[in-house]
């Protein structure tokens, strides 16, 4: 269903086409004839009525996020969104199909019921961590203890026995719940500090009590497991209200849970004073072996310059505590918004577009460094890459990735696109290259033009980047929709460029070290694996 915002959003772009330009204000780049282009040219009006008018980014979300749902490599979410990507192309008339990369571990969620039964019955808010161990369908009661504080490793060692049955808690118990914004506007000024100055020392003290232990934090589930921990218990706060990051389980055998920080404070003070608390924990995860990975490709092909490239990015995995809304649903339904409506309008663009979402981004890159080994050619003809990968909000900054020629080029096309979109985005010229981060970074290592399209915050960092709460309902689809317009006219102008653009390098500055530095080298991806 249409939001009833959608025509307020086209009444505003509209205005582009409709009311002369009066004034210069903050442009440059031969004004009067962008001015003149946006106005005149019948593909970018039809661009931007279509994403105003018929958008299909709340069906595509729907049926992304809330039908297929999270999409964690290895798991069977993973293979209905590739399913389900390819689909949704074929129905625009859009050729696409899933090419496999690698195999990754495979595991299956199940159900994550967990109770305090003692000292009173209380349900408690946690869920396993990818590739979590199950109780495979049975319910263990246990006691919870904490990871204690000891002199040193031979300590350690000592009390290690004393895990055996008994769930453990490994993370830090957070002083309060509430986020820095929350104390700053109601606390005194005194009380603030002191919060602070106590949460910093609780933190150095439990960091001295995991060092003592002789081990890494990332080491303690196997260590605990082995000593026949009945699990582990873990708290990722994502410093706002109700939010965890939700990542990965380190442990093969024991299960792996993620509790909240309202709960997990619970636990920790009664274990800590000598209550003894019990929980009740049921999973059933499965382990399914070895599952493909894939990329979903798909292309519109050029008329005059078939064998040329205009790549849209966007990867389409994700993690798993909440449903990969903004990391990165939101880049892959505006990727596939803007290869829908330009198949519409602009069925025979002179080079080819093509839409890559790519699979295990959040491993490390993995499905993009693998397109750009397997495809070398392509890479030599591509002539650049729309990248959307942090969050729901309009587009603010793009940098220019470290080409020197960016400015040009980029420029230009920016200056086509509607005023009411490009005033508000900060640009960076050349920029620096990006060694990771998101999968711009796989093609700029080969040479090829690529530009993250960077979005405004939203709270991505702490709400929802790798969050509980990356759903549905935080999705901004008044500004998804520039994205759309941004990206598809972009795509529009870099397609209609007489020659490829020029890919030099600019010369990188000077580290504080004076050391110059290299260009990003092209990594090779992790083909299988398993959890991290």
């Amino acid at each position: 269903m249409i939001s009833t915002t959608y025509p307020s959003i086209f009444f505003r772009y509209s205005l582009v086409f409709i009311i002369p330009f009066i004034s210069s204000i903050g442009l440059s780049y031969g004004q009067a004839s962008v001015e003149n282009s946006q106005k005149t040219d019948p593909i970018i009006q039809e661009i931007v009525a279509e994403a105003s008018r018929n958008s299909e980014l709340e069906l595509l979300a729907f049926e992304l996020l809330d039908v297929v749902g999270p999409r964690l490599v290895g798991t069977p979410g993973m293979i209905q969104a590739n399913e389900w990507a390819v689909q949704t192309f074929k129905r625009w008339g859009i050729t696409a199909n899933n090419q496999e990369f690698g195999v990754w571990h495979g595991w299956e969620r199940g159900i994550s019921h967990i109770d305090m039964t003692y000292p009173r019955n209380k349900s408690i808010a946690g869920t396993q961590l990818a590739w979590s161990p199950s109780t495979h369908g049975k319910a263990i009661e246990a006691e919870v203890i904490s990871f204690p504080e000891l002199k040193d490793s031979l300590a350690f060692r000592s009390w290690l026995p004393q895990v055996k049955g008994k769930f453990v808690l490994i993370a830090m118990p957070q002083p309060t719940g509430r986020p820095d914004a929350n104390w700053k506007e109601f606390a005194t000024q005194e009380s603030y500090e002191n919060m602070k100055k106590n949460r910093d020392s609780l933190q150095t003290a439990w960091n001295n009590r995991i060092k003592a232990s002789g081990l890494s934090i990332n080491s303690i589930p196997a260590v605990l497991e082995e000593a026949g921990a009945a699990g582990i218990l873990t708290s990722y706060w994502s410093k706002e209200f109700g939010a965890n990051k939700i990542f990965g389980a380190r442990s093969q055998i024991a299960p792996s849970l993620d509790i909240s920080l309202e709960d997990y404070g619970l636990l920790y003070r009664l274990a800590t004073r000598g209550y003894k608390p019990k929980i009740k924990v049921e999973t059933s995860s499965k382990q399914i072996g070895s599952v493909p990975s894939y990329n979903t490709i798909a292309e519109i092909k050029g008329s005059e310059f078939p064998e040329e490239y205009i790549i849209l990015s966007a990867h389409l995995d994700s993690w798993e505590g909440g449903s990969g809304a903004t990391d990165n649903g939101t880049g892959t339904i505006v990727m596939m918004e803007v290869a829908r409506i330009l198949k519409k309008i602009l069925p025979n663009p002179k080079r080819s577009i093509l839409i890559g979402l790519w699979g295990s981004e959040e491993q490390g890159l993995n499905g993009s460094r693998a397109f750009v080994l397997d495809n070398p050619e392509m890479m030599e003809r591509a002539q650049v890459v729309f990248n959307l990968d942090n969050g729901t909000g309009r587009v603010s900054t793009i940098g220019g990735s470290g080409f020197a020629h960016a400015e040009e080029f980029m420029g230009r096309w920016l200056h086509a696109v509607p005023t009411t979109i490009t005033q508000q985005i900060k640009t960076n010229f050349p920029g620096t290259p990006s060694a990771g981060g998101s999968d711009h970074a796989s093609f700029v290592a080969a040479g090829v033009p690529a530009f993250m399209l960077s979005s405004l915050s939203w709270g991505y960092g702490q709400n929802t980047w790798h969050t509980n709460l990356d759903t549905y309902d935080k999705l901004v689809f008044d500004d998804l929709i520039t994205n759309v317009i941004l990206t598809a006219i972009l795509t529009y102008q870099a397609s209609e460029e007489p020659g490829l653009v020029n890919r030099e390098k600019s010369i990188l500055p000077v580290g504080k070290d004076g050391r110059k530095p290299d260009w990003p080298a092209i990594r090779q991806p992790r083909r299988s694996g398993v959890g991290y």
